[in-house]
């Protein structure tokens, strides 16, 4: 019961942090400050957990905290660099125009602690088994593998379509090679890649069940959030992407593309 009620405890700080993050929203009017808290909400909820107890599985601890870390900071440093500048995400934007005068209190629910929420659900597992009786083994090797295949795709697609967008020969084009020739969406793939590998390195008898967060990612990243948003961006602004799309699957890596793009 101490792994559900450290999780259980994060719920409030978290939502706290969220709230206030609202708050600065409104001075700012651009709620896309919480996709710049998505990534640091995780690594909050970590050593807030890891604060709360005095954990003697050092080794998977250090390996699962610096994992985390690392994605969350990454991520959230990504996104901020991304949005200077550039005023209020158009997702967010259109929700503003939808709602008009309501959308002060709206977006306090329907954005900030609907995400604070999916960010304290989908972190179970690495909260979870802070507190939770482990043992060195096969799998948290195995999940750091995993992790770092789906950083490398994140963090590797993020770059490179960072460097072909400041190319001004680039503008308006579609890019298609490197990662972005083996998955229309590397970066939530290796997103969703990586939540998995969190959860076989927090993997014990105990945290099983906390399946569901890596499940919840996937679907999140693959059905509402991730792939589907940009998909109709993409087919309605870049001419050649029904080509692009008949080439290179949408989520999955086709690895055999490397080897077509080498010949």
């Amino acid at each position: 019961m101490l792994g559900i009620e450290i999780w259980l405890y994060s719920l409030a700080p978290l939502l706290i942090c969220t709230i206030s993050l609202w708050v600065f929203s409104l001075l700012l009017k651009n709620a896309s400050i919480i996709d710049i808290f998505w990534g640091l909400g995780f690594v909050t909820v970590f050593w807030l957990t890891s604060t709360q107890l005095q954990n003697e599985n050092r080794f998977q601890m250090t390996v699962l905290g610096a994992t985390v870390t690392l994605w969350g900071l990454r991520l959230s440093i990504h996104i901020f660099l991304r949005s200077i500048g550039k005023g209020e995400d158009a997702r967010y934007a259109r929700f503003r125009t939808n709602a008009g005068r309501t959308w002060w209190w709206s977006s306090l629910f329907k954005v900030f602690i609907f995400q604070g929420l999916l960010i304290w659900i989908i972190s179970a597992p690495i909260s979870i088994t802070q507190a939770t009786p482990m043992q060195r083994g096969p799998l948290v090797y195995f999940g750091f593998c995993i992790w770092l295949i789906g950083f490398i795709f994140e963090a590797g697609s993020d770059l490179q379509l960072a460097r072909f967008k400041s190319l001004p020969k680039n503008r308006g084009s579609l890019l298609t090679t490197g990662f972005w020739g083996l998955t229309r969406h590397p970066n939530y793939f290796g997103d969703a890649t990586q939540w998995w590998g969190f959860w076989l390195m927090s993997l014990s008898q105990y945290t099983w069940w906390t399946i569901f967060s890596p499940i919840l990612m996937t679907v999140l990243l693959l059905k509402f959030s991730g792939v589907p948003i940009t998909e109709r961006m993409m087919r309605k602004d870049k001419p050649g992407y029904k080509n692009y799309i008949d080439s290179v699957p949408a989520f999955v890596p086709n690895i055999f593309n490397v080897f077509r793009s080498n010949q």
